[in-house]
């Protein structure tokens, strides 16, 4: 659509809004006035042309406002608007949402020495499941021994079958807990790392920050440093 047949549209939909104004059944001519982008402040007994695209006030016959009419939008310029309104009450969600989990956040811990009483409950399963695993694999060394010596009978021969059997579970075994120690340790760096994240924004929160303020704690743990060792935690 070219420029001139828009022009006629809006004007068309002008003189179709001021028609429904007459029609309101108020009392006497509403007064319309805008400023175009140019800084003009025009005045007209009907919607003004020149306006179409800017917000414009209609006053009474006394001068006080009656209603205000919204800028004229095409479908593009519509849909633009739609999809900022969107993005506009996601954000708000987003805020209400960081401003709610701040405040649980602070009601659950109302100070460090409740914090840090949480670390180390969060922290006791990983060291616990690290701590077996140690014993488990102090046990398959014992449970080891007897079928090394019983190996040395057939050195340099094949071993038998039940024996080579055995030494293999053996070492699957070990290398099993092994992992499970790996894992645990990881474990123990993702525990202290959310909490020393939950830290920080704790410290700004009990210093008088307000809530949903800050970066999500998920961004925050996405950039975090190591965590350093905390007590608790197994070496």
């Amino acid at each position: 659509m070219n420029e001139s047949c828009t022009r006629v549209l809006l004007v068309a939909c002008c003189l179709l809004a001021s028609t429904a104004w007459a029609q309101d059944g108020s009392p006497g001519k509403g007064i319309y006035t805008c400023t175009t982008a140019d800084g003009r402040k025009l005045t007209g007994d009907r919607p003004i042309p020149e306006c179409t695209a800017r917000e414009q006030r209609v006053l009474n016959p006394d001068g006080s406002h009656r209603a205000t009419l919204p800028p004229f939008l095409s479908p593009e310029e519509r849909a633009a608007k739609e999809a900022a309104d969107r993005r506009a009450a996601a954000e708000r969600i987003a805020q209400l949402d960081a401003i709610r989990r701040d405040r649980t956040l602070m009601q659950r811990y109302p100070n460090e020495a409740a914090h840090q009483r949480a670390r180390l409950l969060a922290l006791d399963d990983a060291n616990k499941a690290m701590h077996i695993s140690e014993r488990r694999i102090k046990d398959l060394g014992a449970e080891r021994k007897p079928l090394l010596d019983e190996a040395e009978f057939y050195k340099g021969r094949p071993l038998p079958g039940k024996l080579k059997q055995a030494l293999d579970a053996n070492d699957a075994s070990v290398e099993a807990q092994e992992q499970l120690i790996e894992n645990q340790k990881a474990e123990i760096v993702r525990v202290n790392a959310r909490f020393d994240a939950e830290l920080a924004r704790l410290r700004k929160l009990w210093a008088g920050a307000t809530p949903g303020s800050m970066p999500p704690l998920g961004e925050l743990t996405k950039t975090a440093p190591p965590a350093t060792p905390k007590p608790g935690a197994s070496k």
